[in-house]
């Protein structure tokens, strides 16, 4: 678990993203300098092996711009993480 004094993160999730977390959005604590591979691990750790695989196809976004892997939370007290699955388009 990401934890101890730290960030709180408001973590909100859309569609197959959703339906694997079983919610729509949830807050969890984060260590600071966590990055989103670690939140991303932490998420399969709590939901278990369907969001995790739905996650690897995943696309975030911190507080509202795309972020990878490698990006750190901000240094501030509370941050968003949007969940993005893959949409299909027709």
């Amino acid at each position: 678990m990401i934890a101890g004094m730290g960030i709180d993160v408001h973590v909100r999730y859309f569609a197959a993203a959703a339906d694997a977390a079983g919610c729509d959005e949830e807050t969890i604590t984060a260590k600071p300098g966590a990055t989103i591979a670690e939140i991303r691990a932490e998420l399969g750790q709590r939901h278990g092996e369907k969001l995790t695989e739905v996650l690897q196809l995943c696309s975030f976004l911190l507080d509202g711009q795309a972020a990878e892997p490698h990006d750190q939370l901000p240094d501030k007290t509370a941050t968003g993480i949007d969940v993005l699955p893959p949409f299909a388009g027709g």
